[in-house]
Protein backbone atom coordinates (compact mmCIF):
# COMPACT_ATOMS: atom_id res chain seq x y z
CA UNK A 1 0.00 0.00 0.00
CA UNK A 2 1.17 3.83 -0.36
CA UNK A 3 3.31 5.86 1.92
CA UNK A 4 0.70 7.68 3.76
CA UNK A 5 1.73 11.24 4.77
CA UNK A 6 -0.54 13.06 7.76
CA UNK A 7 -1.44 16.39 6.50
CA UNK A 8 -0.95 18.52 9.84
CA UNK A 9 -2.77 21.63 8.75
CA UNK A 10 -5.97 19.41 8.97
CA UNK A 11 -5.31 16.27 11.22
CA UNK A 12 -4.05 16.46 14.79
CA UNK A 13 -5.68 19.37 15.21
CA UNK A 14 -5.84 18.60 19.19
CA UNK A 15 -2.01 19.83 19.43
CA UNK A 16 -0.33 22.76 19.19
CA UNK A 17 1.29 22.60 15.51
CA UNK A 18 4.64 21.88 16.34
CA UNK A 19 3.38 19.05 18.83
CA UNK A 20 1.85 17.13 16.00
CA UNK A 21 4.91 16.20 14.32
CA UNK A 22 5.08 13.79 17.54
CA UNK A 23 1.56 12.81 17.65
CA UNK A 24 1.20 11.89 13.87
CA UNK A 25 4.36 9.13 13.98
CA UNK A 26 2.95 7.51 17.21
CA UNK A 27 -0.27 7.23 15.33
CA UNK A 28 2.00 5.06 12.95
CA UNK A 29 2.53 7.77 9.71
CA UNK A 30 5.83 7.67 8.44
CA UNK A 31 5.39 10.97 6.90
CA UNK A 32 3.79 14.54 7.08
CA UNK A 33 2.55 17.37 5.22
CA UNK A 34 0.90 20.94 5.22
CA UNK A 35 -0.30 23.95 4.05
CA UNK A 36 2.50 26.68 5.34
CA UNK A 37 5.73 26.08 7.65
CA UNK A 38 6.60 29.85 7.49
CA UNK A 39 5.33 30.50 11.24
CA UNK A 40 8.29 29.16 12.36
CA UNK A 41 11.91 29.08 11.69
CA UNK A 42 12.67 26.48 9.73
CA UNK A 43 15.25 24.52 12.54
CA UNK A 44 12.61 24.66 14.61
CA UNK A 45 10.37 22.94 12.43
CA UNK A 46 12.94 20.59 11.11
CA UNK A 47 14.00 19.43 15.03
CA UNK A 48 10.41 18.82 15.82
CA UNK A 49 9.91 16.44 12.51
CA UNK A 50 13.49 14.50 13.21
CA UNK A 51 13.18 14.49 17.07
CA UNK A 52 9.84 12.12 16.06
CA UNK A 53 11.73 10.32 12.92
CA UNK A 54 9.09 11.47 10.86
CA UNK A 55 9.58 12.68 7.07
CA UNK A 56 7.95 15.85 5.67
CA UNK A 57 6.90 14.96 1.95
CA UNK A 58 5.90 18.16 0.83
CA UNK A 59 4.44 22.18 1.94
CA UNK A 60 3.02 25.12 0.11
CA UNK A 61 4.91 28.07 -1.71
CA UNK A 62 3.42 31.62 0.12
CA UNK A 63 0.11 31.92 -0.68
CA UNK A 64 -0.24 35.80 -0.31
CA UNK A 65 -2.37 37.14 2.27
CA UNK A 66 -4.33 33.83 3.26
CA UNK A 67 -6.33 35.69 5.77
CA UNK A 68 -7.88 38.21 3.19
CA UNK A 69 -8.77 35.11 0.82
CA UNK A 70 -5.70 35.07 -1.25
CA UNK A 71 -4.58 31.67 -2.46
CA UNK A 72 -1.50 31.94 -4.19
CA UNK A 73 0.26 34.64 -6.24
CA UNK A 74 1.08 33.21 -9.61
CA UNK A 75 -1.16 34.50 -11.89
CA UNK A 76 -2.33 37.62 -10.09
CA UNK A 77 -1.13 40.94 -11.25
CA UNK A 78 1.61 42.95 -10.29
CA UNK A 79 2.84 40.08 -7.33
CA UNK A 80 5.56 38.48 -9.71
CA UNK A 81 8.18 40.55 -7.61
CA UNK A 82 6.38 38.99 -4.25
CA UNK A 83 6.03 35.67 -6.06
CA UNK A 84 9.51 35.35 -6.46
CA UNK A 85 10.49 36.03 -3.34
CA UNK A 86 8.21 33.71 -1.56
CA UNK A 87 9.83 30.58 -4.14
CA UNK A 88 13.22 31.42 -2.66
CA UNK A 89 12.00 31.29 0.71
CA UNK A 90 9.98 28.03 0.33
CA UNK A 91 13.49 26.75 -1.11
CA UNK A 92 14.96 27.39 1.74
CA UNK A 93 12.88 26.17 3.94
CA UNK A 94 12.84 22.77 1.60
CA UNK A 95 16.72 22.62 1.92
CA UNK A 96 16.36 23.03 5.54
CA UNK A 97 13.99 20.50 6.02
CA UNK A 98 14.93 18.07 3.68
CA UNK A 99 11.42 18.40 1.57
CA UNK A 100 11.90 17.12 -1.88
CA UNK A 101 8.69 18.98 -3.12
CA UNK A 102 7.04 21.65 -3.15
CA UNK A 103 3.59 22.72 -4.02
CA UNK A 104 3.13 25.80 -6.32
CA UNK A 105 -0.70 27.62 -5.44
CA UNK A 106 -2.20 29.52 -8.71
CA UNK A 107 -3.99 32.20 -6.60
CA UNK A 108 -7.93 33.45 -7.69
CA UNK A 109 -8.15 34.81 -11.18
CA UNK A 110 -10.50 34.05 -14.75
CA UNK A 111 -8.28 31.05 -16.54
CA UNK A 112 -10.20 32.74 -19.38
CA UNK A 113 -8.43 35.94 -19.18
CA UNK A 114 -5.02 35.58 -21.26
CA UNK A 115 -3.45 37.86 -19.19
CA UNK A 116 -4.15 36.30 -16.12
CA UNK A 117 -2.74 32.62 -18.12
CA UNK A 118 0.75 33.98 -19.23
CA UNK A 119 1.57 35.25 -15.93
CA UNK A 120 0.57 31.75 -14.77
CA UNK A 121 2.76 29.78 -17.33
CA UNK A 122 5.72 32.40 -16.60
CA UNK A 123 5.72 32.43 -13.00
CA UNK A 124 5.10 28.42 -13.29
CA UNK A 125 8.01 28.13 -15.61
CA UNK A 126 10.33 30.26 -13.17
CA UNK A 127 9.60 28.38 -10.22
CA UNK A 128 10.06 24.91 -11.82
CA UNK A 129 12.84 25.85 -13.19
CA UNK A 130 14.20 27.65 -9.57
CA UNK A 131 13.44 24.10 -7.73
CA UNK A 132 15.21 22.23 -10.52
CA UNK A 133 18.03 24.02 -9.40
CA UNK A 134 17.85 23.14 -5.97
CA UNK A 135 17.24 19.40 -6.64
CA UNK A 136 13.10 19.66 -5.91
CA UNK A 137 10.38 18.68 -7.76
CA UNK A 138 7.48 21.32 -8.24
CA UNK A 139 4.02 20.22 -8.07
CA UNK A 140 0.49 22.22 -9.46
CA UNK A 141 -2.77 20.92 -7.94
CA UNK A 142 -6.39 21.48 -9.14
CA UNK A 143 -8.60 22.98 -7.21
CA UNK A 144 -12.84 22.40 -7.25
CA UNK A 145 -14.54 25.71 -7.48
CA UNK A 146 -17.24 24.05 -5.04
CA UNK A 147 -14.23 24.71 -2.13
CA UNK A 148 -12.08 26.88 -3.89
CA UNK A 149 -14.61 29.22 -6.04
CA UNK A 150 -12.60 31.57 -8.42
CA UNK A 151 -9.11 29.66 -8.13
CA UNK A 152 -7.09 30.04 -11.32
CA UNK A 153 -6.09 25.90 -11.89
CA UNK A 154 -9.52 24.15 -11.72
CA UNK A 155 -9.09 21.56 -14.36
CA UNK A 156 -7.12 18.29 -14.33
CA UNK A 157 -6.90 18.49 -18.50
CA UNK A 158 -4.86 22.02 -18.87
CA UNK A 159 -2.97 21.71 -15.78
CA UNK A 160 -1.30 18.09 -18.08
CA UNK A 161 -0.97 20.15 -21.25
CA UNK A 162 0.73 22.53 -19.33
CA UNK A 163 3.43 20.32 -17.87
CA UNK A 164 3.57 18.72 -21.58
CA UNK A 165 4.48 22.14 -23.04
CA UNK A 166 6.78 23.27 -20.61
CA UNK A 167 9.04 20.17 -20.24
CA UNK A 168 10.31 20.79 -17.55
CA UNK A 169 11.45 16.60 -16.25
CA UNK A 170 10.45 17.91 -12.17
CA UNK A 171 7.29 19.61 -12.75
CA UNK A 172 4.52 17.31 -12.25
CA UNK A 173 0.91 17.17 -11.17
CA UNK A 174 -0.49 16.70 -7.51
CA UNK A 175 -3.50 14.47 -8.02
CA UNK A 176 -5.74 15.00 -5.27
CA UNK A 177 -8.76 12.15 -5.80
CA UNK A 178 -11.13 15.01 -3.77
CA UNK A 179 -10.98 16.93 -5.82
CA UNK A 180 -10.95 15.18 -9.39
CA UNK A 181 -14.07 13.39 -7.93
CA UNK A 182 -16.11 16.69 -7.43
CA UNK A 183 -15.21 18.42 -10.64
CA UNK A 184 -15.26 15.02 -12.95
CA UNK A 185 -15.32 11.83 -11.27
CA UNK A 186 -13.51 9.06 -13.20
CA UNK A 187 -10.62 9.08 -10.50
CA UNK A 188 -9.21 5.51 -11.67
CA UNK A 189 -8.81 6.24 -15.49
CA UNK A 190 -7.48 9.95 -14.56
CA UNK A 191 -4.42 8.24 -12.23
CA UNK A 192 -3.78 5.74 -15.25
CA UNK A 193 -3.83 8.15 -18.07
CA UNK A 194 -2.14 10.92 -15.75
CA UNK A 195 0.26 8.54 -13.92
CA UNK A 196 3.60 9.29 -15.82
CA UNK A 197 3.34 12.66 -14.90
CA UNK A 198 2.13 12.05 -11.08
CA UNK A 199 4.26 13.40 -8.68
CA UNK A 200 1.98 13.60 -5.52
CA UNK A 201 -1.54 12.27 -4.78
CA UNK A 202 -3.52 13.67 -1.74
CA UNK A 203 -7.27 11.64 -0.25
CA UNK A 204 -9.93 12.59 1.20
CA UNK A 205 -13.69 10.98 1.14
CA UNK A 206 -16.10 12.39 -0.62
CA UNK A 207 -18.67 14.21 -0.47
CA UNK A 208 -17.18 15.38 3.29
CA UNK A 209 -13.48 15.07 2.97
CA UNK A 210 -13.59 13.37 5.89
CA UNK A 211 -11.89 9.85 6.70
CA UNK A 212 -10.87 7.60 3.78
CA UNK A 213 -13.58 4.89 3.34
CA UNK A 214 -16.32 6.97 4.57
CA UNK A 215 -17.67 8.57 1.23
CA UNK A 216 -19.23 7.88 -1.77
CA UNK A 217 -15.41 6.46 -3.34
CA UNK A 218 -13.89 2.95 -2.87
CA UNK A 219 -10.77 4.42 -1.52
CA UNK A 220 -8.98 1.06 -0.80
CA UNK A 221 -9.42 0.60 -4.62
CA UNK A 222 -8.11 3.74 -5.46
CA UNK A 223 -4.73 2.28 -2.66
CA UNK A 224 -4.54 -0.86 -4.21
CA UNK A 225 -4.75 1.33 -7.93
CA UNK A 226 -1.79 3.04 -7.05
CA UNK A 227 0.41 0.32 -6.02
CA UNK A 228 -0.91 -1.86 -9.27
CA UNK A 229 0.52 1.49 -11.31
CA UNK A 230 3.57 1.71 -9.58
CA UNK A 231 3.32 4.65 -7.84
CA UNK A 232 6.06 4.82 -5.37
CA UNK A 233 5.78 8.43 -3.57
CA UNK A 234 3.25 9.42 -0.87
CA UNK A 235 -0.64 9.69 -0.59
CA UNK A 236 -1.12 12.89 1.53
CA UNK A 237 -4.34 12.42 4.10
CA UNK A 238 -5.47 15.86 3.16
CA UNK A 239 -9.02 15.30 5.16
CA UNK A 240 -10.93 16.57 8.38
CA UNK A 241 -11.26 13.74 10.39
CA UNK A 242 -15.11 13.58 11.57
CA UNK A 243 -14.08 13.84 15.40
CA UNK A 244 -10.89 12.79 17.08
CA UNK A 245 -8.00 12.11 14.63
CA UNK A 246 -6.27 9.05 16.58
CA UNK A 247 -9.92 7.64 16.66
CA UNK A 248 -10.75 7.92 13.35
CA UNK A 249 -7.93 6.11 11.95
CA UNK A 250 -9.45 2.33 11.50
CA UNK A 251 -8.82 3.21 7.66
CA UNK A 252 -5.05 3.65 8.48
CA UNK A 253 -5.10 0.29 10.23
CA UNK A 254 -6.99 -1.79 7.27
CA UNK A 255 -4.73 -0.30 4.35
CA UNK A 256 -2.15 -2.10 6.70
CA UNK A 257 0.07 0.90 7.36
CA UNK A 258 -0.61 0.99 10.89
CA UNK A 259 2.44 0.09 12.84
Amino acid sequence: MPRFAANLSMMFNEHAFLDRFAAAAAAGFPAVEFLFPYDFPAETVAERAAAAGIEIALFNLPPGDWAKGERGLAALEGRSEEFRAGVATALRYAEALGVPRLHMMAGNADRRDAAAATRYRDALAHAADAAGAAGRDLVIEPINPRDMPGYFLNDFDYAAELIGELGRPNLKLQFDVYHRQVMRGDVLKGLEAMMPIIGHVQIASVPKRNEPGTGELDDFRIFGTLDALGYAGHVGCEYRPAGETVAGLGWLARAGRRD
